[in-house]
């Protein structure tokens, strides 16, 4: 059973960074589908950054120029660097890999 554990949340101040981490657990990563989503209280899940295989990197436009994803095959990690933080960027934040969620680590953008 894959397991997939998030970390690197917490409170900031806008402007700040962060850099969230999620480690998987009973899989490879081989072409599959991997990426971040968020989400904010009343809104749905929406995507952050995904690639496939790392060919290519989608950026949800509100965060491009900011957020930058990247992987380690070796670790089988991806992680997901975050720069000039905004309120809007408060919410929970879920790695997905092959299908698989974590359970999910809050942001909070504080002004």
């Amino acid at each position: 059973q894959a397991q997939l554990v998030e970390s690197g949340g917490g409170s900031v101040q806008v402007g700040g960074s962060l850099r969230l981490s999620c480690r998987a657990s009973g899989l490879t990563f081989g072409s599959f589908r991997l990426g971040w989503y968020r989400q904010s209280p009343g809104k749905s899940r929406e995507m952050v950054a995904q690639t496939y295989a790392g060919r290519y990197i989608e950026y949800a436009d509100s965060v491009k120029g900011r957020f930058t994803l990247s992987k380690d095959d070796a670790q089988t990690a991806i992680y997901l660097e975050m720069h000039s933080l905004k309120p809007e960027d408060t919410a929970v934040y879920f790695c997905t890999i092959a299908g698989y969620w974590g359970q999910g680590t809050q942001v909070t953008v504080s002004s």
